[in-house]
């Protein structure tokens, strides 16, 4: 009994004479040691299992959603071979009817999902085809997959792996991705039956476009395989057919659905596969083990709990030590305070023991950094904003450059030469304003001179397919605005607006001022489009959509607009079928005064 009480007089005098750096090391670290430990094992063993089984439900809903996608997608085509077969080739006599009609009526009613509708007859020739007609001369009908497929199971309906459209003669797209869905029909002649295929070519981009929308968490990914393993959409399908990149698609052929473990390339990770109907094609989904540990809805509250648990103990320690360290730090928690309101002029008190001085010295050194640290991180802010404001606007795609060059050479060649030289003059013009010495912002009157001569250019490449209208009401007279905001959404107009206008098209550019804004309008009397797909347009988690244009579109210009002005200046997109587009450019009416401030600040 007397031995424990000397070594706890002994623990007792050693602990007097400790400076506070051991007592908080030496307590801090067994407490911490002994609740991570706890903490660690309880936190894989608890959240291993939870997410895994989250991950795994996740993915199950993920592919049923992609596999309800893919199977609409397939329903609209099977529908198409319904209604040539029911409703066209069943009641046509081929003697005295034909079906080009009623192809290209259904055609034109789904050309975004269609490549071609054809019909042969039971030996392979062709009956009738929309819209490509001409069979290629080595084209052998009678003997492809699909056509075998059909004339073997004459009751269903059969869907090919995607593949190079290969039996007419396309020009336009000569590689073309196809998935064929193919059908035995019955064809009448002359009061008589006899045998044929339906061939429905549908687009790849459309299960391509399904299967890529599709994410599975940190890491993970889908792809889509034919009942053999063969690949049909993978996200890196290219680097795989060059060798540089591997799949377990073969394995996961043999796979049942539902959810699996499996180790590949030395990797764990979990697959989840769902078997579409009438097809045989898998949807597999692919996640990594590290996304097993993603945060789950259970989380905030364990994490709590363990909070909780340490802050008791902390506080527990901490009243146990308060006695020595708690005058000098309460005063350093006061002037910290001061510091966070705001307050200039604090001075930090050095008192207290070793360490407590140290440490108030420290703050001090640390609220000096600080001050130096927040005036560089306001510098590079400004040079960060400008940084991204240059990174927008020199987004300009050169192919408007060359192909207005090629127009020039091929005027000139044919002996047009007073459009040749307007076409050289207005280029010039509409780069010498494009430069604008450097500056960002320039008069407005510059800005529609410069959509001016971009237009003069764009109507003589298209033969006056359209005209143009700009116009500056009164009381925007002097002002500024951003330059190169109008030419993207010109040229938006032009490739989509102005797509199947003949000779009545029309392109209006209106600038006008409302209070203290300044509004332009660009609208066209095109074909327009569905108002929830405008909506989307200036989405910043809209997938980036790679069209025939600038390159830089109406989000970028959206963006440019809203880092240079702030929130409420940008884009709105007004938009119905068949009633045109107008797309509103609102920006901060600038005087001259007021715009020179501007450029100073972004030159500083």
């Amino acid at each position: 009994m007397n031995v424990f009480r000397r070594l706890a007089a002994q623990w007792a005098e050693r602990y007097r004479k400790m400076s506070i750096q051991m007592v908080l090391s030496l307590s801090f670290t067994a407490v911490a040691a002994a609740g991570m430990l706890l903490m660690s094992v309880s936190l894989i063993w608890r959240f291993s299992a939870v997410n895994e089984q989250l991950v795994a439900e996740n993915s199950r809903r993920v592919l049923a959603q992609a596999n309800l996608n893919l199977d609409s997608y397939l329903r609209r085509m099977m529908r198409i071979s319904d209604t040539v077969y029911y409703r066209s080739i069943k009641n046509m006599d081929l003697a005295e009817d034909d079906l080009t009609g009623d192809l290209s009526l259904l055609y034109e009613e789904n050309r975004d999902d269609l490549v071609s509708l054809a019909v042969f007859d039971g030996e392979g020739a062709l009956v009738s085809a929309v819209p490509l007609t001409a069979l290629k001369r080595d084209a052998e009908t009678a003997d492809s997959d699909w056509f075998q497929a059909a004339s073997r199971s004459m009751e269903n309906l059969h869907f090919s792996t995607p593949h190079v459209q290969n039996i007419f003669d396309d020009p336009d797209y000569p590689y073309r991705w196809v998935v064929s869905l193919s059908r035995h029909v019955q064809l009448t002649r002359d009061g008589a039956t006899e045998g044929g295929v339906l061939l429905v070519d549908m687009s790849f981009s459309g299960i391509e476009q399904v299967c890529r929308d599709v994410t599975l968490g940190s890491g993970g990914y889908l792809y889509l395989i034919d009942g053999d393993g063969e690949l049909i959409y993978h996200p890196r399908q290219q680097l795989i057919y060059a060798g540089l990149l591997e799949e377990n698609n073969r394995a996961a052929a043999a796979y049942r659905d539902g959810s699996h473990q499996e180790k590949f390339q030395g990797r764990s990770r979990q697959v989840t596969v769902k078997t579409m109907g009438y097809t045989g094609w898998k949807l597999v989904g692919v996640a990594p083990a590290e996304s097993w540990f993603a945060a789950s809805p259970q989380l905030p509250l364990f994490g709590l709990t363990l909070l909780l648990f340490s802050i008791f103990l902390m506080a527990f320690l901490n009243f146990l030590i308060s006695a020595r360290i708690s005058d000098p730090i309460l005063r350093l928690e006061r002037s910290i305070r001061e510091l966070d309101k705001g307050l200039a002029g604090v001075k930090i008190e050095e008192g207290g023991c070793y360490e407590v001085q140290r440490l108030n010295h420290a703050v001090a050194s640390m609220v000096s950094t600080m001050r130096h640290l927040m005036d560089d991180i306001v510098r590079q802010e400004g040079e960060k904003r400008r940084s991204e404001l240059e990174v927008l606007q020199s987004q300009i795609n050169p192919h408007f450059l060359y192909n207005t060059l090629d127009s020039v050479i091929w005027m000139t060649e044919s002996g047009q030469q007073t459009e040749a030289i307007q076409m050289v003059t207005s280029l010039a013009r509409l780069f010498r304003i494009s430069l604008s010495k450097g500056k960002s912002i320039i008069p407005l009157a510059d800005e529609l001179e410069h959509a001016r001569h971009y237009m003069n250019i764009q109507q003589i490449r298209y033969k006056n397919k359209f005209t143009t209208e700009i116009e500056a009401r009164p009381g925007t007279e002097g002002l500024y605005t951003l330059k190169l905001i109008i030419q993207p959404l010109l040229e938006n107009a032009i490739y989509h607006g102005m797509a199947s206008a003949e000779d009545d098209g029309l392109i209006r550019v209106t600038a006008y001022r409302e209070g203290e804004d300044l509004l332009i309008d660009v609208e066209d009397n095109g074909l327009g489009m569905r108002p929830e797909l405008a909506a989307s347009l200036l989405d910043e988690d809209r997938p980036e959509v790679r069209t025939k244009g600038s390159g830089i579109g109406v989000r970028n210009v959206h963006q440019r607009v809203g880092l240079t002005f702030g929130e409420g200046y940008g884009l709105a997109i007004f938009s119905e079928p068949d009633e045109g587009t107008l797309v509103r450019i609102r920006l901060p009416a600038l005087d001259r005064e007021e715009a020179e401030r501007r450029r100073q600040g972004e030159e500083l």
